[in-house]
């Protein structure tokens, strides 16, 4: 249960911060040149990109833009993603480290460039990125990432001390990274698509693609989308029987708090190179700075009861800085690839007509950004230095072998311990706001009792592969440990790759 200062409820500031427009339901068959599927920052700034170009374009959202994992974000417009380069350089080699590094640096300037030639007003502010490391254990992480940031020219420095009350023995900046507002940004983007004749639908479930020269795209009502190309942005490729991308990225669940708070908070971007991970950054509210707490990742339905990493960042948070108050608390789901690098461009090698963008491993503001410009040059057909860095079809022999191996185990393992696991609660144990895995009719279910008493029970054999999926009881979710798909306590899915909802169970 919550302690009474963070809202019973998650809530994203971004989305409860800004007036965003709504769109209707797609009631007809349509052609377009260019559909692109998914209203998040992938989706929106690809059509943005392609409208400017003269293409006529469609963008579906399966519920309302600008919802999901955009929604969510922490929002650090950085090409400083975690201890990355030194790994990179070990693994990939010096070559596509700096082009990673590069194509990120682009997407950076080419998000402050459309902010200042449009006037966008969006708290953009240009701030300094930190990594740092609180214990010994992590000092060589720090000296070996800062050597690869001497290698590939980054523009940073080393330093032994932060302008944060933290104990610290060893940090490195980025010189001249950023942070904004999102949906502020992104809905300047959605008025120039309408305005340019694009369309957009929401609440349009895309549940089918036929490949041909001319791809159709069937709705959930038997709607058909006819196009030249299809671009997939819905976070996880709803369609991944091509490319097999379940098999391929997992899902990390991570948290933030919106706090107000006793002491100042400095300005500048931080992360921990310790875990659990510590995040932090602010943006302006009313007038006055809330910052934003975020860390303690995990694998989706995995690990120890989800309001415990909530209550992990409001005590690092008291003790940092000292609370005045908690109003937003959220979470965001990510997918990481084998490699770390994002799968973007055609879906598979044999369909030149679909294009995906997903595996973002939580920097989705600069990757999605790179994602879109990529995607627009191969649709018109103009040359990008990341079109094999970035492709989907690639295969690196290390780490991705390894990292397949080692996923697929732990999906084997979670799928044979929720069948085998032996459930001793029942439904009439729960609270009033509580949930959990229960049995029913001598079956294991997932029940849920809303604050009026009324009970939600659904089966809990994930739709997707058939794993048995888990209580979040911090925000209220049926998650499954094997490839991230997420329902409500209704049983709807919320998250991919799961497309079909969650059988409902009635109690005998």
């Amino acid at each position: 249960m919550l302690n009474g200062r963070m809202p019973q409820f998650p809530e994203p500031y971004w989305r409860d911060s800004v007036k965003i427009p709504s769109f209707p339901k797609l009631t007809e068959d349509i052609k377009v040149d260019t559909a692109i599927i998914g209203g998040g920052i992938s989706g929106i700034t690809t059509a943005y990109l392609l409208a400017k170009e003269g293409v006529k374009i469609a963008l579906f959202d399966a519920s309302n833009i600008l919802n999901g994992t955009t929604g969510h974000t922490t929002a650090k417009i950085t090409a400083q993603h975690d201890i990355i380069y030194d790994e990179l350089i070990n693994n990939l080699g010096e070559e596509k480290a700096r082009l990673y590094y590069k194509a990120n640096d682009e997407a950076l300037r080419f998000i402050k460039n459309t902010v200042r030639e449009n006037k966008i007003e969006c708290d953009f502010t240009e701030e300094d990125a930190y990594i740092y490391a609180s214990s010994d254990q992590s000092i060589s992480k720090i000296n070996n990432e800062f050597k690869a940031y001497e290698k590939l020219g980054i523009n940073s420095e080393y330093v032994t001390s932060i302008p944060l009350p933290l104990q610290m023995k060893a940090s490195i900046v980025m010189k001249n990274q950023a942070q904004f507002h999102p949906l502020k940004y992104l809905t300047h983007l959605v008025q120039f698509i309408t305005h340019a004749g694009g369309t957009i639908y929401e609440n349009t479930t895309a549940v089918d693609i036929d490949n041909g020269e001319h791809p159709q795209i069937t709705t959930r009502d038997g709607h058909k989308v006819t196009c030249n190309h299809v671009i997939v942005c819905s976070h996880f490729p709803f369609h991944d029987l091509y490319g097999f991308y379940f098999a391929r990225m997992y899902a990390e669940r991570s948290y933030v708090l919106g706090v107000k708070t006793k002491k100042d908070f400095p300005g500048g971007m931080y992360l921990s190179a310790d875990n659990p991970t510590r995040s932090l950054r602010y943006t302006m509210m009313n007038g006055e700075k809330l910052v934003l707490v975020g860390g303690e990742s995990h694998k989706t339905g995995q690990g120890i009861p989800t309001i415990k990493h909530y209550e992990a960042l409001e005590a690092f948070a008291e003790q940092t800085f000292g609370i005045k108050e908690v109003p937003y608390r959220w979470s965001a789901q990510d997918l990481i690839t084998l490699d770390k690098i994002p799968y973007v461009g055609h879906i598979t090698s044999n369909h030149p007509n679909i294009f995906v963008a997903t595996g973002y491993r939580k920097w989705g503001m600069t990757n999605s950004t790179v994602a879109a410009l990529l995607i627009r040059d191969l649709i018109m057909e103009k040359d990008n230095p990341y079109h094999e860095l970035y492709s989907p079809s690639r295969f690196n022999a290390d780490p991705s072998v390894k990292n397949f191996i080692t996923q697929n185990i732990d999906v084997a393992k979670h799928l044979v311990q929720g069948k085998l696991e032996i459930v001793h609660k029942k439904p009439e144990d729960l609270a009033n706001g509580n949930g959990d895995v229960v049995t029913v009719n001598g079956q294991r279910a997932g029940a849920y009792r809303d604050d009026n008493g009324t009970l939600h029970i659904i089966n809990t054999t994930c739709t997707h592969m058939g794993c048995e999926i888990e209580w979040n009881s911090g925000d209220r979710t049926w998650d499954c440990p094997c490839h991230g798909s997420r329902f409500s306590i209704h049983g709807d899915v919320i998250e991919g790759p799961a497309e079909i909802p969650l059988k409902r169970i009635e109690a005998e």
